[in-house]
């Protein structure tokens, strides 16, 4: 069953344009990356699939449920877990705060994501502001999954991020993977990204420009769509 169905969205802020049509899917327990250079409308897509910034053109469907008109709470209701691009944490509430506030009924419990992330039970008092940057991605990763997402949005997943960091969150993907719940992630680190995909898909100046398997991905592709 395809969970998320994107066609031909185009999204505004004022009267900028800065999406022109992008084509985009996600499958039950699929992990797909949304990939391009900076600017290019990746956090710009994933506000539109939330109606954070509700498309002027074009269908988002969640789970065959078209989101036009509704408000981006009633979204995440549908099954959107986001981690959006810089964590945004509730600095003032303690790490088990931020995790039970987000809490909804489903399979994910405060003892699932503490399992997932012992970091974060070893800090459950602690002010969330207190954590270091990646402990702070940990957070907003399980605050997610406190949601019991049927599809998990992650922007820019690892950026900024000390190595052995980056390998337990990407460790932590991975199993999320085999566990059979659905992916969007973005991340500029394609080592790590392309194993964990099924698919990517590539955005330039707001548009679909390239969609395939990781390994049709040559670097002749990347050098086009990808380097600096």
């Amino acid at each position: 069953m395809m969970l998320l169905d994107v066609a031909k969205i185009e999204a505004f802020y004022g009267a900028s344009q800065a999406l022109f049509g992008v084509d985009l899917s996600v499958a039950e327990g699929e992990a797909v990356a949304l990939m391009g250079r900076n600017g290019m409308g990746k956090t710009t897509t994933i506000r539109a699939i939330c109606n954070l910034t509700p498309p002027r053109a074009g269908r988002v469907k969640i789970g065959g449920v078209d989101i036009r008109g509704k408000r981006p709470h009633h979204v995440a209701k549908l099954g959107i877990g986001l981690v959006p691009e810089g964590r945004r944490c509730f600095p003032n509430l303690t790490v088990r705060e931020n995790l039970v506030a987000a809490a909804r009924p489903g399979t994910w419990t405060l003892e699932r994501v503490n399992e997932l992330f012992p970091r974060l039970e070893e800090r459950h008092a602690q002010m969330a502001r207190s954590l270091s940057g990646g402990e702070q991605q940990m957070l907003a990763i399980g605050r997610a999954l406190m949601t019991s997402p049927r599809l998990l949005i992650l922007d820019e997943a690892t950026e900024g991020l000390a190595p052995v960091i980056r390998q337990d969150i990407w460790k932590a993907i991975r199993r999320l993977k085999e566990e059979g719940l659905s992916i969007l992630v973005v991340d500029k680190t394609l080592s790590e990204l392309l194993p964990v995909a099924d698919r990517c898909v590539i955005l330039e100046n707001g548009k679909s420009a390239w969609s395939g398997k990781p390994a049709d991905l040559t670097s002749e592709l990347q050098d086009r769509y990808l380097g600096v």
